[in-house]
């Protein structure tokens, strides 16, 4: 297979969509008023698990300046907001889907549960009424953490769901129980066996717009409208509408500008029924924006699980086999694909650069009184990253074999590709020697020794970490392009994923200004609109690229076969003498030729008389296999063991992400994601009251966020190893650097404190916590 080193830093261009963005321009959620428009304010539950005995309205009804306000009796025909794809348990048992109302009316369980929407003239108006709304509450004992909430005798969030169990996971495996006892056969009898246990904590998305929607209901038609930051308005849309009760072609769902999404935007929530509802009742457009402390107890939050891991290797250190126990919290409701977080999705990036010959992995997902999980960069591909690389690391304690030659001694070699996982995926590419290879010689990995022993001089600890990381990216396999033809010299390339921050616009005009052979100025890009009917998913899973560059190749082909024959009718030649070339047809031998934008002027003239059925407008879509992007990730760093001050010194990243379509574009995104997994490494940690379920860290007081000065200058690299399952060899990037980071970082902390006293610090790796690891290795 063929090999290419990219530097990260090659082939800038400024971005399309930066210019209005820098002067201000930009179409956030709150940037458009409707006429009329009234501002909704919700009523949450301060409580975590409580019936609701009451709810008066009276009060807050005759407050100045509100409209109406909603409760769960107004909701009456909506449907369940949690809607979850089909995932089979042990034995065949459904995954537990209990209804998740857009306002709680009898119960509520999780702390900032919406009860009631207040609409007012002003948002202060609302507010102020909103404190008038007199429910009575009858509390229940919550149960929030997730070891605890699978306890006998735990207090039981849904009747349905025994032991807060949503579902049993078996695995992937034809056979789940004779695999299993093959796994265990093998760990009793391997010379090594590696154990960790893995906490990988409750985070919070904290997207730079918090959500926001404005809605509008027509009754002459009897259609709604909402405007709504999103990672796909059709997405949203197909989403929304059966839960709405309406057809799909009776809601539009229309996205602007989007300040950050990272799975947070992608699916329904309760907020977003209950305007709607509230716009038909009150005849008016309602705008509702969310500030920062609903956004700490309204947003879906991320990760939150437990991890049980053990690998068994013989007298060389060869991996012989996997075994995982996990554990995932839902919350109190199973969000947009909240299961298949924890089981799929993380399962399947398993044996990650590894050969592996059997893996035997389980896990049950939680109800707990908490708010629901869903997708966050990575959703499910961090989780397994960890669990191969911190307990690789074990591994290399156990044995005494050098972290790197271990690693190199158990990667699958190129000459097996494609690979067959013992968990059912085929791997089609990869050269991750020559990965692992680039990284350390870009981290200087030869000169780490030095660098330590100045360190000691200086009375700190140095550490380096090396996480090699494979992740599966694509998820939802259909994807779209529609290319519509509006007259002169303009073409409009239509997606259905919406650009939140990736920059579409300058990844795909120049890919297809280049296949036309026409001039990137020419193409407008556009997204947003559910009305535009393109098929697909949402921006998630490293999906976009690899998806949306195979559909417009479909699409393009599709288009140029149809001009072909109409450029042969216009030029009187047989249809087999028309090539297409630098935006122009010709007739092959001769001078005659007709540009591409006159082919499509004539297409809509003649389908105007009925001579021919379609225009060059053209829409298709294309199905796109799994890719498995890969990469290996150094991290360095110094501690100070009188306080345990953490300093990130140096973070190195080589990434095979296929075909790099924009090198700028992935340098930003390995940056981006690097950052957030410095966060979860080291900072960032929902915390929840055990005894009655408030959120502690409900502000960025008590929540911490990596800030600039944690960071280091990253060197970056680009290791491509085209992927053989699309045209352009494309495999996804905006997940692998926080998928990869989390780990770096926490195994150079544990190779940076002596006898191995921070081999199994829990995340965020703290200052008090690598304290107290430093005194122990001193005490020792």
């Amino acid at each position: 297979m063929e090999a290419k080193t990219v530097e990260a830093s090659a082939a800038h261009r400024p971005r399309l969509e930066d210019d209005p963005l820098v002067r201000g321009l930009g179409r956030y959620a709150a940037d458009a008023p409707m006429p009329e428009q009234a501002q909704a304010y919700f009523v949450r539950s301060p409580h975590a698990f409580a019936d609701i005995r009451s709810i008066d309205t009276t009060a807050a009804k005759a407050a100045p300046g509100v409209v109406d306000v909603l409760t769960a009796a107004e909701m009456a025909g909506i449907g369940s907001v949690s809607q979850h794809p089909p995932l089979a348990g042990r034995g065949g048992a459904k995954l537990i889907v209990p209804h998740r109302p857009a306002l709680a009316g009898k119960t509520v369980r999780h702390v900032g549960e919406a009860v009631a929407v207040v609409i007012a003239e002003t948002v202060t108006a609302a507010q102020d009424a909103a404190e008038l709304v007199a429910i009575d509450y009858q509390e229940r004992t919550p149960v929030v953490e997730l070891r605890e909430a699978v306890l006998e005798g735990a207090p039981q969030v849904w009747p349905e769901a025994r032991g807060n169990i949503a579902v049993d996971w078996p695995g992937l495996a034809a056979d789940p129980d004779a695999n299993a006892r093959d796994v265990d056969r093998i760990i009793a009898s391997a010379k090594y066996v590696a154990r960790v246990s893995l906490v990988h904590q409750r985070i919070m998305v904290q997207s730079m717009e918090p959500r926001g929607a404005t809605a509008s209901y027509d009754p002459a038609n009897d259609s709604y409208f909402l405007r709504c930051g999103s990672q796909s308005a059709r997405t949203l849309r197909d989403g929304l509408a059966p839960i709405l009760g309406v057809p799909n072609q009776r809601l539009r769902v229309v996205t602007e500008d989007v300040g950050g999404a990272f799975g947070l935007k992608t699916g329904p929530y309760p907020e977003y029924l209950a305007i709607l509802v509230a716009a038909r009742k009150t005849g008016r457009p309602v705008h509702w924006m969310s500030n920062r402390a609903e956004a700490f107890l309204s947003d879906n939050h991320a990760r939150d699980a437990f991890s049980e891991v053990e690998l068994a290797l013989d007298e060389r250190g060869k991996f012989l086999a996997l075994r995982v126990r996990h554990l995932g919290n839902m919350g109190a409701y199973i969000g947009a694909v909240g299961a298949n977080i924890q089981t799929a999705n993380l399962t399947r990036c398993l044996p990650g650069m590894y050969d592996i010959a059997r893996i035997d992995i389980s896990s049950r997902c939680v109800f707990t009184n908490t708010t629901p999980t869903a997708p966050y960069r990575g959703a499910g591909r961090p989780e397994a990253n960890y669990i191969l690389e911190r307990v690789v690391d074990e591994a290399a304690r156990v044995t005494g074999i050098d972290p790197v030659k271990l690693r190199r001694r158990n990667f699958i070699k190129p000459s097996a590709m494609p690979y067959k996982t013992a968990i059912g995926t085929t791997i089609d590419s990869g050269d991750f020697a020559a990965v692992l290879d680039k990284a350390l010689a870009l981290a200087d990995y030869d000169g780490f020794k030095q660098r330590r022993r100045a360190a000691a001089k200086r009375g700190k600890y140095r550490g380096l970490g090396i996480s090699c990381m494979l992740e599966h990216a694509g998820g939802v396999p259909l994807e779209g392009t529609a290319l519509t033809f509006p007259g002169g010299e303009t073409l409009i390339l239509g997606l259905n994923v919406q650009s939140t921050g990736q920059g579409h616009a300058s990844v795909f005009t120049p890919l297809l200004a280049e296949r036309l052979g026409i001039r990137p100025e020419q193409i407008v890009h556009r997204h947003g609109d559910s009305a535009m009917e393109v098929a697909g998913y949402a921006s998630v899973g490293s999906r976009s690229a690899m998806t949306v560059s195979h559909a417009m190749i479909k699409t393009v082909e599709a288009m140029l076969a149809k001009g072909r024959a109409i450029a042969a009718t216009v030029l009187e030649a047989a249809e087999s003498d028309i090539e297409y070339r630098n935006g122009r047809f010709n007739v092959v031998g001769t001078d005659r030729a007709i540009s591409l934008f006159d082919v499509a002027a004539r297409a809509k003239e003649m389908k105007k008389r009925s001579e021919i059925a379609e225009d060059l407008d053209t829409k298709t879509s294309a199905e796109t296999p799994l890719t498995f992007p890969n990469g290996c990730h150094i991290a360095e760093v110094e501690i100070d063991p009188a306080s345990g001050a953490l300093a990130l010194v140096g973070y190195t990243a080589v990434d095979d992400c296929g075909r790099p379509l924009n090198p700028m574009i992935i340098e930003g995104q390995t940056h981006g994601a690097i950052a957030q997994g410095v966060g979860q490494a080291v900072l960032e940690r929902a915390v929840f009251d055990t005894s009655g379920g408030q959120l502690i860290t409900g502000s960025f007081m008590d929540y911490a966020m990596p800030r600039a000065d944690d960071l280091p200058l990253f060197k970056d690299a680009i290791h491509a190893v085209p992927a053989t399952t699309n045209p352009l060899g494309v495999k996804g990037a905006g997940e692998a650097g926080t998928t990869a980071a989390i780990s770096a970082l926490m195994n150079a902390i544990a190779d940076a404190i002596p006898g191995g006293a921070g081999a199994h610090l829990d995340m965020p790796a703290t200052a008090e916590k690598i304290w107290q690891a430093c005194q122990q290795t001193q005490k020792t």
